[in-house]
């Protein structure tokens, strides 16, 4: 059986095997243009040289990463644009080495001028306040939110926001594309986690923030690649900061539905461990266990069972149970003598 992508993709020609995230246009709904501002533009509309120059937008190049004429742009010295590997190392980004890294006159006259009117940035119609809002955006993205962004030049960033009000800082680091996505959403998809260390760091990141299907950073962190102890300590603080049990508007999918779809044990592991909910139905009615059965994946299906609030018996809206839908196939025998016999137990299943 197929399983639901929803509103993912795999990646590209890279070497992590991780899921890049492809948001409101990735499957459920796509945003005209022109109910955007142009402070809204995302990382894959903004050019290395001009604001306004785009860059191909996602659907000429859906199979695709990140177009490579993208770099970083403004404020980021030459020698590090577009050059994964002099990335600095994530406990170098809290040094004063980041300080090397300056934002453009544009961005610091920009902050210059939000800074004192900051609680009217969401409110104003005051054209020049508008611009400024839209020319942090846009360089904010064009640095933070790149599969190559940098963190020190990242930290630059955030050092220069701490000079101003701290509402400065939140509005940053909270900013959202036309589709929704936030520098948080972008660097978990990248697998970005040390400028995921350094945006849950600054205390003001909304970590449940929705885009426009319904799904938070937390959300998404299943498809993400945690290749090391760091990086999977970066994917705990995120978890334990967020709801793990937020649905998306379409669909109702949950973090740990998401998890499970991709075959991700290690992260089905975290989320149960982070008290995700795993009993809770998307739209059709389909549980995280119903989800295991039909994937087909017994390791999956061990671990949801031994969960001491798992229950087999649920019903999707077809009036389906985990058991039904697989006891017309013979590749899944294995996974319905579990369900008997959890169902017959009525306890947890250990391993």
């Amino acid at each position: 059986m197929k399983k639901k992508e929803y509103g993912f993709r795999a990646g590209g020609n890279g070497t992590k095997k991780n899921l890049q995230f492809v948001g409101v246009n990735g499957g459920y709904e796509t945003t005209s243009s022109e109910e955007t501002s142009g402070e809204d533009s995302s990382p894959e509309d903004l050019s290395d040289s001009e604001v306004e120059k785009k860059c191909d937008g996602p659907k000429s190049r859906q199979d695709q990463e990140i177009d490579p004429s993208c770099k970083a742009g403004h404020g980021v010295p030459k020698d590090t644009q577009n050059k994964g590997q002099e990335m600095e190392p994530v406990d170098e980004v809290s040094h004063p080495k980041a300080e090397r890294y300056k934002p453009s006159e544009e961005f610091l006259d920009a902050c210059q001028a939000l800074s004192q009117h900051l609680p009217e940035t969401e409110t104003t119609t005051d054209q020049l306040l508008r611009q400024s809002v839209n020319t942090i955006s846009q360089e904010w993205f064009r640095v933070s939110s790149r599969k190559l962004s940098s963190p020190a030049v990242v930290a630059a960033y955030l050092l220069e926001a701490r000079r101003h009000p701290p509402r400065l800082l939140k509005l940053l680091v909270n900013l959202a594309d036309r589709s929704g996505n936030t520098a948080l959403h972008y660097s978990v998809s990248h697998s970005n986690f040390a400028i995921v260390k350094l945006l849950l760091g600054t205390g003001v990141c909304n970590v449940d923030h929705q885009n426009k299907a319904g799904y938070t950073p937390v959300m998404i962190t299943p498809l993400a690649s945690a290749e090391t102890k760091e990086d999977m300590a970066v994917v705990w603080k995120l978890l334990r900061e967020g709801n793990v049990n937020i649905q998306a508007t379409q669909g109702g999918q949950t973090a740990l539905m998401l998890g499970i779809s991709h075959d991700r044990e290690d992260m089905v592991q975290a989320l149960l461990s982070c008290q995700a909910d795993v009993n809770l139905q998307d739209h059709e009615g389909a549980s995280a266990l119903m989800l295991a059965c039909r994937q087909g994946n017994v390791d999956l299906v061990r671990l949801l069972l031994a969960h001491p609030a798992c229950n087999s018996s649920l019903t999707d809206k077809a009036g389906r149970t985990a058991l039904s839908t697989v006891l017309n196939s013979p590749t899944h025998m294995e996974i319905a003598g579990l369900l008997r016999a959890h169902a017959e137990q009525g306890r947890p299943l250990g391993h």
